[in-house]
């Protein structure tokens, strides 16, 4: 029992829209090591090579990804399931994973995650989350957005996972002075 308190927390780490692993460890690992230190982060490329222009290009080389599309309006969704099965395998082949971090558009997936596992929808075949990490992020659905398929029901009821969200004009700024 004494070596499970000493491990540090294992955290899977996802990039945003049209960006990539290594990307994301290049900015989180900005933090002070006083804070990174302490956990062990795990980056992981999305499943799908980027459609279209990566708003980071001139900053950060290729390849970019990203963990599903949408059409131009956010009411359809396309390979939302083939994207939590890829997450699903990564963390059934390198996990446990105690936490995990998004950004941006994988903070709005991540957000969603630890309601999907309570509905028994997604992630079934690892252990439930035990808390979230959003940057910049959001949540499906809303007046003008739709939801995937799969987490029509993820935020039905309170859910009973710690989250920190890093939000707002500070945090934008943050990352834009990094560029």
């Amino acid at each position: 029992m004494e070596k499970e308190s000493k491990r540090k927390p294992r955290i899977l780490c996802l990039h945003g829209y049209r960006e990539s692993a290594e990307i994301l460890k290049k900015l989180i690992l900005r933090w002070p090591e006083s804070v990174t230190g302490k956990l062990d982060l795990v980056f992981l490329d999305a499943p799908f090579p980027a459609k279209g222009k990566s708003r980071l290009e001139g900053f950060f080389d290729p390849p970019y990804f990203e963990w599903f599309r949408f059409n131009k309006d956010f009411t359809e969704f396309y390979n939302f399931e083939e994207c939590l099965e890829y997450i699903e395998d990564f963390m059934s082949k390198h996990g446990p994973f105690d936490g995990i971090l998004g950004f941006s558009m994988a903070a709005i997936l991540c957000a969603a995650i630890p309601g999907m596992q309570r509905e028994g929808v997604a992630l079934k075949k690892v252990p439930k989350i035990k808390f979230v990490i959003l940057i910049s992020g959001a949540k499906f659905g809303g007046p003008s957005f739709g939801v995937p398929k799969l987490a029509i029901n993820a935020f039905s009821s309170p859910i009973n996972c710690p989250s920190l969200h890093f939000l707002g004009t500070f945090i934008l700024s943050l990352f834009l002075i990094i560029f």
